[in-house]
C-alpha cells in the first residue's frame, strides 16, 4: 500500500443485516490509511465466488473500472481468503488487499507504545503467515532437487514458513513479559482499591476527546478512525465524597475487527475487562449508531467483559443538526434486556460534562467505595516499560 494511491472500493452484498452499501467506513479506512478512493463498485450475492468472491463477469468490471480511473489497487471490504486474492490479481493485473489488512496497516502506523507495536506486528505476520506465495516471485527461482518432493519453491516456502513460525514464536514471547508489566501495574491499582473506569465505544465515537475533557490530558484525539491505539490511564478526582478514580482511554472498535487483532490486544483491552464500570461512548450524530453499540457489544462479549456495569455516553451532540435533547439530560437505553443509564453530552463543547461527573459519583457512593486522595496513585501509561 504506497500514500495517496488511487484505489477503488469493492463491496459484496451477502444480505449481512450491516452492509455498507455506500462503503462510506471502507472510505474513511482507505482515507485514514493514506489511500485516495477513486472509485466504489457494489454488487450482491448469495455466496461468495470459490475462486473470485464476486465472480468473473463483475471481476472484468472492476478491470475495466480500474483502467478508467487510473487505480494503482483494489480494496474488498470483506476479508478475501489467500486463494481469491492470488486468483483476483491474476485476473485484475493490481494489488488486491482487504477490509482486514486495511486495518492491520493502520494500525501499524498508529501505534507509539512498545507494547502496541508487539501487538501489531505478531497480528501482521499470523495475516502473512496464510499469505505466504503472494507475488512472492523468489519462490519460483527456487528448483527442488532431483527426488525432492514438491514442485518449485517447495524448499523456499518451507524456509519462510519457519522463519514467520520463529518472528511469531519471539513476538509472543517478549509480549507476554510486557503482560506482565501492565498486570503489575493493575495489582498496584487493585491494591489501592481504586474505582477504575474504562472508556470504550466505536472508532472515532469521540472517547479521546472525552477523556481529555475528563481528566485535563493530552492523549491525542482526532476526528479520524483509531487515532488513539495504547491505552492511557489517569486519575479523575470526583470531589470529596466520591475522591480519585482511575480512568482508561482504550483503542476504539470496528465491524468485523480482524480476530487476530482481537488476540493480539487483549492486554489493551485487558483494562476494560478489569474495570469497575464501563464509559461506552457513541457518536449519537451517526444514524448507525444502534449498529455500532451492538458492534462494541459483540467484541465486550468476545473479551468476557459483556456484564460489566455500562454508562451509554451519546457524545457529539453539538454535530446533531437541530438537536431537541439538552446536554446533560439523563435517561435509559434498553439493550440486551438491560436498561443502562444515557447521558448525552458534547466532549468537544463540554456541554453535559457536569451530568456525567454527577452521575460517576453517584454510582461509586452507591457501591460504598471508599474515599481516597487525589494524589494518592501514580499517572500510567502504556508506554511505561
Amino acid at each position: 500500500m504506497s500514500g495517496n494511491a488511487p484505489v477503488i472500493l469493492v463491496g459484496v452484498d451477502l444480505g449481512a443485516p450491516h452492509f455498507d452499501g455506500e462503503l462510506e467506513e471502507l472510505g474513511l479506512l482507505a482515507e485514514t490509511a493514506g489511500l485516495r478512493p477513486v472509485a466504489r463498485l457494489t454488487c450482491k450475492r448469495k455466496a461468495p465466488d470459490a475462486a473470485l468472491f464476486v465472480g468473473s463477469g463483475k471481476a472484468e468490471e472492476i478491470r475495466l473500472l480500474a483502467q478508467t480511473y487510473g487505480a494503482k489497487e483494489i480494496l474488498f471490504d470483506q476479508a478475501l481468503s489467500p486463494a481469491q486474492q492470488r486468483n483476483l490479481e491474476r485476473a485484475l493485473e493490481l494489488p488486491v488487499n482487504d477490509r482486514t489488512l486495511l486495518i492491520l496497516e493502520i494500525f501499524a502506523q498508529r501505534a507509539r507504545s512498545h507494547e502496541g507495536k508487539l501487538q501489531i506486528e505478531l497480528a501482521r505476520l499470523q495475516y502473512l503467515s496464510t499469505r505466504l506465495v503472494r507475488r512472492w516471485s523468489h519462490l519460483e527461482r527456487q528448483r527442488g532437487g532431483i527426488g525432492a518432493r514438491g514442485g518449485p519453491g517447495e524448499t523456499q516456502i518451507e524456509l519462510d514458513r519457519r522463519m514467520i513460525n520463529d518472528a511469531i514464536k519471539r513476538t509472543k514471547e517478549r509480549l507476554t513479559k510486557v503482560k506482565k508489566q501492565r498486570s503489575t501495574q493493575r495489582r498496584q491499582r487493585m491494591r489501592r482499591d481504586v474505582f477504575s473506569v474504562s472508556l470504550v465505544g466505536y472508532t472515532n465515537a469521540g472517547k479521546s476527546t472525552l477523556f481529555n475533557a475528563l481528566v485535563k490530558a493530552r492523549a491525542y484525539a482526532a476526528d479520524q478512525l483509531f487515532a488513539t491505539l495504547d491505552t492511557t490511564t489517569r486519575q479523575m478526582y470526583l470531589g470529596a465524597e466520591a475522591g480519585s478514580i482511575s480512568i482508561s482511554d482504550t483503542v476504539g472498535f470496528i465491524r468485523d475487527l480482524p480476530h487476530g487483532l482481537v488476540d493480539a490486544f487483549q492486554a489493551t483491552l485487558q483494562e476494560a475487562v478489569e474495570a469497575d464500570l464501563l464509559l461506552h461512548v457513541v457518536d449519537g450524530s451517526n444514524p448507525h449508531f444502534p449498529e455500532q453499540i451492538d458492534q462494541v457489544q459483540r467484541v465486550l462479549a468476545e473479551i468476557g467483559a459483556e456484564d460489566i456495569p455500562q454508562i451509554l455516553v451519546f457524545n457529539k451532540l453539538d454535530m446533531v443538526p437541530e438537536q431537541r435533547i439538552a446536554p446533560g439530560t439523563r435517561d435509559e437505553y434498553e439493550l440486551d434486556g438491560r436498561r443502562l443509564p444515557r447521558i448525552f453530552l458534547s466532549a468537544q463543547t463540554g456541554a453535559g460534562l457536569d451530568a456525567l461527573r454527577a452521575e460517576l459519583t453517584g454510582m461509586i457512593l452507591e457501591q460504598g467505595r471508599g474515599v481516597m486522595s487525589p494524589v494518592a496513585a501514580p499517572e500510567l501509561d502504556s508506554d511505561d516499560h
